[in-house]
């Protein structure tokens, strides 16, 4: 797995946001389809094929979004946020597998920030981005998506 440190530039986002507990990740995927189905509502989306997904985790609990770029934040449909995510440096990887070995993936980052001395910035979104062209073995269960954790330092 090739893992390097990006700067991402600011992103406008419309979708929906979901709140709960780790136990709990099995709401995810619905979560994609709900987004999908409720596309066609979002105004000034971008000609980007990727479904964004940000999220906070905390202790005990964390929120996650599955959110569309978009040119403006304007008309947001019922149930739906939008928010800009700043412009900001983060760890990239891409995970490529199962949904069982996400969780390896992540330790995997975990241990190169470690090694090469970046800190997570835990205030900030993390992100998952789920492309287009990779919509169909996603849906198959053969995870395909990019990981951006942010950082705090940015080594040259």
């Amino acid at each position: 797995m090739s893992i390097q440190v990006i700067e991402k530039e600011e992103m406008k986002v419309v979708g929906i946001s979901w709140n709960g507990t780790y136990s709990q990740m099995s709401t995810l995927p619905g979560l994609f389809k709900e987004m999908v189905n409720r596309l066609e509502e979002v105004s000034y989306q971008t000609n980007e094929p990727v479904l964004i997904a940000p999220f906070h985790s905390r202790e005990t609990e964390f929120t996650y979004y599955v959110t569309t770029p978009v040119e403006k934040i304007a008309e947001i449909p019922e149930g739906m946020v939008g928010f800009t995510i700043p412009s900001k440096n983060y760890v990239y990887a891409t995970h490529r597998g199962s949904q069982e070995e996400v969780e390896h993936t992540y330790k995997q980052i975990y241990a190169w920030m470690e090694e090469y001395g970046y800190e997570q910035d835990h205030n900030a979104l993390s992100l998952e981005v789920y492309k287009e062209e990779h919509k169909h073995q996603n849906e198959t269960g053969d995870l395909h998506f990019d990981i951006y954790l942010p950082v705090k330092t940015y080594k040259q």
